[in-house]
């Protein structure tokens, strides 16, 4: 019985090896976060090392990409982080969502909520483990940004809007 099971996970595992998920791949910077925004060079290393696999639309994909459940695992990763935030999208949003987005980036960052470990677990991507030094580089930067939306909008088209739930 052990050997019948065995034997159909194996299968099971070679099969699903021909299910391939739509890699993020387009690199479009048409709406990119720098060219609205002023990225310094050290603002881009650390989010091309520690952000863009999953918050662009341009992922370096590690050779494990290649086997599932793993690619599955890392294309609804990759989808997830673009929801939440696209680096390469981001001129595309409202105002008051740019504002609120570099904020959430600040918070992310103070509580060490990203990267995600499960990114940096085992030794992967260990690039991606910010140094303080790191950290605060990104969060001056997300400030510097915010100060430059506050110069330069009014302060109530800043602030998002709560959606009044339906009755």
């Amino acid at each position: 019985m052990k050997n019948k099971i065995l034997l159909g996970i194996v299968i099971v595992l070679g099969l699903i090896q021909f299910i391939r998920p739509e890699r993020n791949l387009s690199d479009d910077q048409t709406y990119d976060i720098s060219t609205k925004y002023v990225v310094t060079g050290e603002v881009k290393e650390i989010l091309k090392v520690a952000c863009n696999d999953c918050h662009s639309n341009k992922t370096e994909y590690p050779w494990y990409a290649n086997v599932q459940p793993v690619a599955s695992w890392l294309a609804h990763h990759v989808e997830e982080g673009k929801d939440e935030l696209n680096l390469s999208t981001f001129t595309k949003l409202p105002i008051a969502v740019q504002n609120h987005k570099l904020e959430e980036t600040i918070e992310m960052v103070k509580e060490g909520e990203m990267p995600l470990a499960s990114y940096t677990y085992l030794g992967l991507h260990k690039e991606a483990n910010l140094t303080e030094n790191q950290k605060k580089v990104l969060i001056d930067w997300a400030k510097a940004q915010m100060d430059t939306l506050k110069a330069n909008y009014p302060a109530d088209s800043l602030i998002l809007k709560r959606r009044k739930k339906p009755e």
